[in-house]
């Protein structure tokens, strides 16, 4: 957004409101979403099989539905055991307090708990890497990079980093976008030493600028410093006038990148200034088409992966410094996990390709039929 309208007031974050119980954490077990009470008990005939012990605790939850509270909860809980039992085993294990009992990452991972020291009082920074099962089961619009293309898009990053002297930067996590028409994805990098090669976390697809009207900006190339000198905001989730909420839905993170020098996409060119942001979109209308160019110049994400920059400090290292200072910051939760390693930069670079790879398709042409005239001017 090239002139966000900010909030006046802070939007109330997730521990200020009411709670409601689940069974199943009345019950000691913790569940990460939650689905209608219908589709949970047509699917107990299929889950009951996974193992005997199961399926006598769904029968006994049935004998007993005069009372329905308790019902639902043994029958609600029955089935995440049965889950437990089905799931394989994957990705890097986490501390016992950071599983739920499926033994997969909880809904909020607890960063003191991560970032312990050992017996020598060091902590292993290669702790970073057990985001990585986090982001593949949190983040709903995920890219599958293969492992050579990986190492080509970690020797991107590191050239990018070199040009702006930051060759050495290690031990904290850092974002990389490639703009090009071709792909529209972004990255999560890290490593734990300067001699260490730039190991992936996670990676989606987004929409940068789409040249070709006015007040639409090619998305800046360069190396981006996230800090509170450009604060946050989150959206309130409102529409503009093609009904589009351009900035997601409400409570959505607006990470700002201040203002940069960009390169117009109208008229005759040139670069002037542009308010460069990185932020959710319209979660009915926009996210379904991201992987093509759409915006006026910001980077937008998925929300599921908004949620997951935000709710573990990916890019708030500075921020996380303030806070350690004293200070509060209003647009940082009260249940943030920031992690140790929270970084602070967003590379953004063009890989100059030629044609779409197989592992960053486009949309499809139904999501691209929902989206409504006018509809890429929301940012």
């Amino acid at each position: 957004m090239n002139y966000p309208n900010r909030p006046g007031q802070p939007v109330l974050d997730r521990l200020t409101s009411a709670s409601i119980v689940h069974p199943c954490d009345e019950a000691g077990l913790r569940q990460s979403c939650c689905e209608s009470r219908a589709s949970r008990f047509t699917r107990v005939d299929r889950v009951a099989c996974v193992a005997r012990v199961t399926r006598v605790r769904v029968m006994h939850a049935v004998h007993v539905f005069r009372f329905p509270a308790r019902a639902l909860a043994a029958a609600l809980c029955a089935i995440s055991c049965a889950a437990a039992l089905a799931a394989p085993a994957r990705g890097p294990a986490l501390p016992a307090a950071d599983q739920d009992a499926a033994g997969r990452p909880a809904v909020a991972v607890n960063a003191s708990a991560v970032a312990a020291p050992d017996a020598a009082g060091v902590v292993d920074p290669r702790r970073a890497f057990l985001l990585r099962d986090v982001f593949a089961r949190t983040v709903t619009r995920q890219l599958k990079v293969p492992a050579a293309e990986q190492r080509a898009y970690a020797n991107r990053l590191e050239a990018a980093l070199n040009a702006n002297t930051l060759g050495n930067l290690s031990g904290e996590y850092v974002a990389l976008v490639d703009r090009n028409a071709n792909v529209q994805a972004f990255f999560i990098y890290f490593r734990a030493a300067p001699a260490d090669s730039w190991q992936i976390i996670g990676a989606s697809p987004v929409s940068t600028g789409r040249p070709g009207e006015y007040d639409h900006f090619i998305t800046p190339l360069g190396v981006f410093e996230h800090t509170p000198g450009n604060m946050d905001f989150r959206s309130e989730g409102t529409q503009n006038e093609n009904h589009i909420r351009g900035y997601g839905q409400r409570d959505m993170r607006i990470f700002d990148l201040g203002w940069a020098q960009g390169e117009r996409g109208w008229g005759k060119g040139g670069v002037s200034q542009m308010r460069f942001q990185m932020h959710a979109t319209d979660p009915d209308r926009l996210e379904p088409v991201l992987g093509i160019r759409h915006s006026k110049g910001c980077v937008r994400i998925p929300a599921s992966l908004n949620t997951f920059l935000d709710h573990y400090g990916i890019l708030d290292a500075e921020y996380a410094a303030l806070i350690d200072t004293g200070k509060s910051l209003w647009v940082l939760k009260s249940d943030r996990q920031i992690m140790p390693w929270a970084g602070r930069y967003i590379a953004v670079v063009d890989s100059q390709r030629k044609g779409r790879p197989a592992w960053a398709p486009a949309p499809g042409s139904k999501a691209r039929a929902k989206v409504p005239a006018g509809a890429d001017t929301a940012d």
